[in-house]
């Protein structure tokens, strides 16, 4: 069940899965995207696997408290407290972080300035950023300059759609009827639409203080779409090269998403990254 929480002095939306006693997993969604994009079936196999689920809507997505359109007040330190703050909020001294996409950024924070609460951390379809790596897809780059209105929800839910279908990447597992069905349930829920669509691209991605890649001390694993449009494979590579120890996961046939059709590759990955 949803529960509407005070942390780092803002409310935020959390939903839990599983026995508060098992170890915990932080699941932390990327630029506009809601928690609903850590499927609740999803969340759920995890949870069977003796793990504590923690999901939650950043700020300006969701539930979670919003900012003016353009406004958004908030830099990625704060999102990366945030995350501290729902672990305080929850009882939880230790967690094993995901972060995926943009919110690998707030995940490598969390390892370097919070280690204390960190006990591993995974990265999904993110990048530790490079001149020399690959570029955004051009079909990709052409969706994200589309502007919906967002007064229209049919037309929001329209571009996400297409968006969520661009970051596929081609993928044979995109699976339309099913995207659509929870993009609809996030825009209905979701306190303010032209935030979530505007506001996470305008922050000050200021990172961590106490260092980078280079500096994680827990275990990390870095998972990746074979076809990511977003961040092509080789930032996958150059992250897991740029953290000592870490382990890469590529799924095949994978875009910017962990579509269903490769759970059972991705959840018994975590799992066994998180005993």
């Amino acid at each position: 069940m949803e529960e509407l929480i005070t942390a780092n002095g803002v409310r935020l939306c959390v939903e839990t899965f599983g026995d508060a006693t098992h170890p915990a997993i932080l699941l932390i969604h990327g630029a506009g995207a809601s928690m609903l994009g850590w499927e609740n079936d999803l969340c759920s196999a995890i949870a069977e696997q003796g793990r504590f689920v923690i999901r939650y809507d950043n700020r300006d997505t969701g539930r979670s408290v919003s900012y003016p359109p353009g406004e958004p007040g908030y830099s990625l330190s704060d999102l990366a407290r945030d995350a501290v703050g729902v672990l305080d909020a929850l009882g939880v001294e230790r967690a094993h972080v995901v972060g995926r996409s943009m919110a690998g950024a707030i995940a490598l924070t969390l390892g370097v300035d919070h280690p204390d609460r960190v006990a591993s951390l995974t990265f999904v379809t993110t990048t530790p950023g490079g001149e020399d790596l690959p570029p955004m897809s051009e079909d990709f780059l052409a969706h994200t300059s589309q502007n919906p209105d967002p007064t229209d929800s049919a037309a929001v839910v329209e571009f996400v759609v297409g968006l969520l279908r661009a970051y596929s990447g081609g993928s044979p597992h995109f699976d339309e009827h099913a995207t659509r069905a929870l993009v609809e349930e996030d825009v209905a829920r979701t306190t303010n639409i032209a935030s979530a669509l505007t506001n996470h691209f305008l922050i000050d991605f200021d990172g961590p203080t106490s260092g980078g890649f280079g500096d994680i001390a827990v275990p990390a694993l870095v998972v990746h779409g074979e076809f990511d449009p977003v961040f092509p494979l080789p930032h996958g590579e150059a992250l897991r090269d740029a953290i000592p120890g870490a382990e890469l996961l590529v799924l095949a046939g994978a875009g910017h998403e962990v579509p269903r059709q490769l759970w059972h590759t991705f959840v018994p990955a975590l799992v066994a990254h998180t005993r």
